[in-house]
């Protein structure tokens, strides 16, 4: 079968958004507390407290993420709940009051669509919430409950807070807090077929699936596709998977995945031994042990032979997400690190992807520190925003680095050196992640053209019959075009 993946995906950038801690609305609007008791915006922030922030505060900030050059945005649940994070969602079909409902929604859609930006929402649909209404009647009526055989229920009583007897029933990763849905049973299936096909005909451009590797229900994503391809083809649908991910990637089911496996590769060569362990060990992607050019090298070829091309181009590639530590905190503050990383995600086969305030150097360990209220402007790294801005523009004036072919050039010691190539759109990107100064010559006859012109970075550059000298210094980068 031909593999088809929305067009708009491979020229987007993303820019994810954790919505109580991106800004809180600064205009009058109708509250749904008078006095709330968020917790302080630059205080560390907590398991369970909130901080304030609303979709009201998101559509004032479009100008800023529109200012970055990024053209979608992924935003982490936003549907009712009692949790900051809104993963123990209460009713599906209700934005939470607190981010301001399904009008300051609305609101929001129509301000994207105005600066032709995507949005993208996260769709929790392997569980629920002990506050959802259809659970909590379980809760209420036992076996005599109409919505019984909507969840793993294993005996009675159902014990949900106290742990000094057993849940009896399945909860996510053990916690009572998110029973489990029964996907096997058709009226489940129907009930989440039925909610992503209501978001879409409100206006979103696609769903980021939860877990969706723990939905074993043959069949159940194959049919998710075909009713949400039914309603919008151009939707994009990408699945919270880490690992080898070819099984949903095979054209019936995920248009791409959040792609740790390049997440991991990337801040293993840029960062190498400056990783913190402590805060990547135990998860599932690893940014170590440290990588030469060539560990590197060997890493991408293996990820770009494991799917499809077209697939490729609509894998979500990140650096950071609201489920692992922050950048900047990873790599010990080394903003050089950061510098390498973000220039390997930007030239990257498929769709980069930002979490919120990794571009101004927002710092933060493990769950919940990852979630830091976004930073006031005296508070950027104006330096790293800068680059973040340069190469997204590059990124976004060159077809060559949004969908080109992906060719390795030279991959020694800790010189990693590639070509995008699109039609005579051909540039070449290097990236010099030891501590000395780097020198390769390569054998670059196969390009049309000679590319010289340093668009990004330094480097000192030469060709002579077909073959190309690249001196990079240590710890930096380069992007190079024909003038």
């Amino acid at each position: 079968m031909q593999i088809q993946t929305p067009d708009w995906v491979k020229h987007a950038v993303f820019y994810q958004i954790f919505p109580d801690r991106f800004a809180r609305s600064k205009q009058p609007r109708q509250q749904l507390l008078h006095a709330p008791k968020w917790e302080a915006w630059s205080a560390a922030p907590t398991l369970q407290g909130y901080k304030g922030g609303d979709l009201w505060g998101v559509i004032e900030g479009l100008d800023y993420i529109q200012s970055l050059g990024v053209n979608a945005i992924y935003f982490t649940p936003i549907f009712r709940s009692a949790s900051n994070h809104r993963y123990h969602t209460h009713d599906y079909y209700q934005v939470d009051p607190i981010l301001g409902g399904n009008q300051a929604f609305r609101e929001l859609l129509d301000a994207a669509k105005e600066r032709h930006m995507k949005v993208v929402l996260d769709g929790v649909f392997n569980h629920s919430s002990r506050g959802f209404f259809f659970f909590h009647d379980v809760l209420e009526n036992g076996p005599s409950s109409p919505w019984v055989d909507w969840f793993r229920i294993q005996g009675w009583p159902l014990s949900p807070y106290s742990g000094d007897r057993d849940a009896n029933y399945d909860g996510w990763w053990g916690l009572r807090a998110l029973p489990v849905f029964n996907h096997d049973n058709p009226d489940v299936k129907a009930y989440i077929l039925e909610i992503a096909e209501y978001w879409l005909k409100f206006g979103i451009d696609g769903w980021r699936l939860d877990v969706p590797g723990e939905v074993k229900t043959p069949g159940f994503w194959q049919e998710f596709r075909q009713r949400v391809k039914a309603i919008n083809p151009d939707a994009y649908i990408v699945g919270e998977i880490w690992g080898d991910s070819r099984q949903w990637l095979d054209g019936t089911q995920f248009d791409g995945v959040m792609n740790y496996l390049f997440t991991g590769p990337a801040i293993a060569f840029t960062a190498g031994d400056r990783v913190v362990h402590e805060l990547v060990e135990n998860k599932e992607y690893q940014p170590y042990p440290a990588l030469s050019a060539e560990g590197y090298a060997s890493k991408i070829a293996k990820l770009l032979a494991l799917y499809p091309w077209e697939i490729q181009l609509t894998q979500m590639n990140l650096l950071a997400s609201h489920d692992t530590a922050r950048l900047m905190s990873i790599v010990n503050g080394d903003q050089a690190s950061v510098e390498l990383a973000t220039l390997l995600l930007f030239t990257f086969p498929g769709a980069p992807n930002i979490f919120y305030g990794d571009e101004v150097g927002l710092a933060g360990g493990l769950d919940p520190d990852c979630r830091r209220g976004f930073p006031q402007e005296a508070d950027w790294n104006q330096e790293l925003l800068q680059i973040h801005k340069q190469l997204i523009a590059i990124r976004n004036n060159y077809k060559a680095l949004r969908i080109g072919e992906y060719k390795q050039l030279h991959a020694q010691g800790m010189l990693y050196v590639m070509a995008r190539i699109w039609e005579r759109e051909e540039l070449i990107i290097a990236v010099n992640a030891g501590d000395t100064s780097e020198t390769a010559l390569i054998d670059a006859s196969f390009l049309q053209t000679q590319p010289n012109q340093i668009l990004y970075g330094k480097a000192e550059v030469e060709w002579n019959q077909g073959k190309v000298s690249l001196r990079l210094p240590p710890r930096t980068g380069c992007v190079l075009s024909i003038n």
